[in-house]
């Protein structure tokens, strides 16, 4: 659901920044109170889980469109709602600066649709008051199932008010939402499954790891913190380098949306700020498509899949170190 940048207007798009810009500062300060360093390894290799994921593209039957994991409650569910925003940050830049994933003036919008909602609303109006009275498989996969469900909604509706709010005029707003709020109905019922037998995998291996799980005890670990952490890491490299090559090649459900309507899966803007985000773009996709540059080379994904996997985990642990994240000292 990355929105391209021909989908906002300058202004709007800029809003979308300063929205998504507090929901991190925020984050940040939240963070830097936390005393849990073990959380540092959970955004690295989760945030590299999550952007592999997010390259499998996965059939949804009948209808010619994709769909795939946006990841916020995912991450949500394991690092609660300001460390696993931040992740999602993290994720995100990357696909968009090095893989031209999402438009550099998109990314506010972006950040926002797929971040914000999945962390902040997903952690705290379904998981936490899930949790509240004790973990179960049941409720893990219940709160997975409707967080996802809800929040990819969320995220489908604020695509086309932020269109409708750019003068898109070839997405007219009522048919673009009758478009786009059903088939994102199924892909989040989809991702709410992948999410749930993921977070299942940590209840049984890790609880103590899972977000709001003071109830739980710890002695009903079956895995070390590392080899769970291991696990996790193994399968991210994994689903990167091998199962992304057999990704659906449908169009996601929003370019999908866009084709029904217009005939193409693209929309058409210009102007000088579109130009400019382009051409910055077309610099610092060094992997374009997650491929080798003119290539149609399967090693291409491959190789996009681990070493952009190998860069968001530096990113998010160089800025744990970096913004001195969980170094609150005990009283």
């Amino acid at each position: 659901m990355h929105m391209a940048d021909a989908l906002v207007a300058p202004a709007v798009a800029g809003t979308m920044y300063v929205c998504s810009a507090a929901a991190a500062a925020y984050s940040v300060k939240k963070v830097r109170l936390e005393n849990d360093p073990k959380k540092i390894p959970v955004m690295g290799i989760m945030g590299a889980f999550v952007f592999a994921a997010q390259m499998i593209n996965f059939t949804i039957p009948g209808t010619g469109s994709s769909g795939h994991l946006c990841g916020g409650m995912l991450l949500t569910a394991l690092l609660g709602p300001y460390a696993g925003f931040l992740t999602m940050i993290g994720v995100l830049l990357i696909q968009c600066l090095l893989f031209a994933d999402g438009g550099i003036l998109a990314l506010g919008c972006n950040i926002w649709n797929m971040a914000f909602y999945g962390c902040f609303l997903g952690a705290l109006l379904i998981w936490k008051p899930m949790m509240k009275k004790g973990m179960s498989r049941g409720k893990i996969i219940l709160a997975s199932i409707l967080g996802c469900v809800l929040t990819l909604q969320l995220g489908a509706f604020s695509v086309t008010v932020e269109t409708l709010a750019s003068g898109i005029t070839a997405l007219p707003f009522v048919t673009f939402v009758a478009t786009m709020q059903p088939i994102h109905l199924a892909i989040g019922f989809v991702e709410g499954l992948i999410t749930a037998a993921v977070l299942v995998f940590v209840y049984e291996a890790r609880p103590e790891i899972l977000f709001a799980s003071e109830t739980v005890k710890e002695e009903k670990a079956r895995f070390s913190f590392k080899k769970t952490m291991v696990i996790l890491a193994v399968a991210a490299v994994v689903i990167a380098g091998a199962m992304s090559l057999v990704a659906s090649s449908n169009p996601d459900g929003l370019e999908w949306s866009i084709e029904k309507i217009t005939g193409s899966t693209e929309v058409e803007n210009e102007g000088s700020v579109y130009d400019t985000a382009e051409a910055i773009q077309e610099t610092t996709a060094v992997l374009p498509d997650y491929a080798f540059k003119n290539s149609d080379s399967a090693l291409g994904t491959s190789f996009s899949g681990i070493i952009g996997g190998l860069v968001v985990v530096g990113v998010c642990v160089g800025a744990c170190y970096a913004f001195k994240f969980f170094k609150k000292k005990e009283s």
